[in-house]
């Protein structure tokens, strides 16, 4: 079943090959992968393409939170335990806040740190996406192209004709366009807008030698008055390397007429707060960039035989940046949507829409309050208030670490109620 699209193109006396399927998955990073593998378990047989040749690098934070790991698990538990078990992977037990002010907040993920799985991960995007992809490839249901990208798409009176760069046609009942935050489908088909307002730019390189990172593998994530609302990242890996960058709201960077790469080579050289933990680390390679599209506002998620999936839908967490597990659950919710329209014969925008319900049901609420915080953000004074409150008072600690699992409690953070009781000192548990 497993097709590598490399082979001559049209021009040299062969006709280009033609594919049919019920469900075309454009992309074959975690979003992709999952709604495939997801698809392949109700019995479909959808085909995936993917423009890079894996192992291919992902600019990102190499964060793998508790949210990927548990959409992993659903999804296929053996490829989890594959994970969770690679030596590339370094375990992560929680988050080390720093406010602008320069205190931090140590903040474990969970109230039994050190017991049993860790509940995150650091995971390089180079090994993740390719143990993904490979399962993906592996599986007998699922037919792959790889190393060439879409290059038009065309309405049919059963779905869509996708044209390949090298004349590869793809009749499809459906498309799940899970290819990113520069996605064609999207660009072209989809009309979705990119809004500084609702779009981040970040950066990111690896170093080596780094003072003081934790053992326990807490993520640190730095506040800095200059990148408020964004911040600084360092995310701890195995051999004592780590991934480095930082993000920023697109509106933020365009109006500071900020070079982002500049940037963090400056910050970390000269903050006081980074400067002498970088003193003797080694950049590993360039500083590379990315962009975000952030779910701060609801865009639909669904047309005519479409879906969009992950980033390609603007699904990223607004506050915190991550996109990996949000691809997953969303690309797993596709292929669900996508077995019911393909039984019921109804690929229609109106009965698609089933797919933007569930979406939204999981992850809406968790983007409003993320959305939210992003706004408080803005306010050096709050982050400092808040860290040496939880730093002065157990029950606040304890509760900002449950907030980590807890929905109800995060959206505390909304309520002036909230930083009143701090003010009185009355935190509740």
């Amino acid at each position: 079943m497993q097709v590598t699209a490399r082979s001559a193109a049209p021009g040299n006396g062969q006709a280009a090959p033609v594919h049919g399927t019920d469900m075309l998955i454009v992309g074959g990073g975690p979003g992709g992968c999952a709604a495939a593998l997801r698809a392949a378990a109700h019995g479909l047989r959808p085909v995936l393409v993917e423009k890079a040749v894996f192992p291919r690098d992902k600019v990102c934070g190499d964060a793998l939170s508790g949210k990927v790991m548990r959409a992993l698990e659903r999804i296929d538990p053996a490829l989890a335990r594959q994970v969770i078990t690679d030596a590339r992977r370094m375990p992560s037990w929680g988050v080390t806040f720093v406010a602008p002010g320069g205190q931090a907040l140590r903040v474990p993920f969970s109230r039994n740190t050190g017991d049993g799985e860790a509940p995150g991960a650091i995971l390089p995007r180079l090994a993740f996406d390719a143990l993904l992809f490979q399962a993906a490839k592996g599986h007998g249901s699922i037919r792959v192209l790889e190393g060439v990208s879409a290059r038009s798409y065309e309405r049919t009176t059963v779905g869509w004709c996708a044209t390949l760069e090298d004349g590869t046609t793809i009749n499809s009942r459906l498309v799940l366009a899970a290819d990113g935050a520069n996605s064609h489908f999207v660009r072209h088909v989809a009309g979705l807008p990119m809004e500084p307002r609702h779009h981040a730019a970040g950066v990111r390189a690896y170093y080596r030698g780094i003072q003081g990172l934790d053992p326990q593998g807490f993520i640190e994530l730095h506040f800095l008055r200059e990148l408020l609302p964004g911040y600084l990242w360092i995310f701890p890996l195995p051999g004592g390397r780590a991934n480095v960058g930082l993000g920023l709201r697109s509106d933020h960077v365009r109006k500071r007429k900020l070079d982002l790469k500049a940037e963090l080579l400056r910050l970390v050289r000269t903050h006081p707060t980074l400067k002498e933990r970088f003193a003797q680390a080694a950049p590993e390679g360039p500083v590379q960039g990315m962009g975000l599209p952030l779910g701060s506002r609801r865009h639909p998620l669904s047309g005519d035989g479409y879906l969009l999936v992950g980033d390609a839908g603007h699904l990223i967490d607004p506050f915190t940046g991550e996109g990996i597990s949000h691809a997953m659950i969303s690309g797993a919710h596709a292929a669900d949507v996508a077995r019911e329209a393909l039984r019921e014969g109804r690929t229609d925008g109106s009965f698609l829409k089933a797919y933007d319900a569930r979406v939204w049901k999981r992850l809406g609420q968790e983007l409003a309050i993320s959305t939210r915080l992003q706004d408080l953000a803005h306010q050096a004074w709050l982050f400092d208030f808040v860290v040496k409150r939880a730093n002065s008072n157990p029950v606040l600690a304890d509760t900002i670490s449950s907030m980590f699992t807890d929905l109800d409690l995060r959206a505390r953070l909304r309520k002036p109620g909230f930083y009143m009781d701090l003010v009185l000192g009355r935190a509740r548990s």
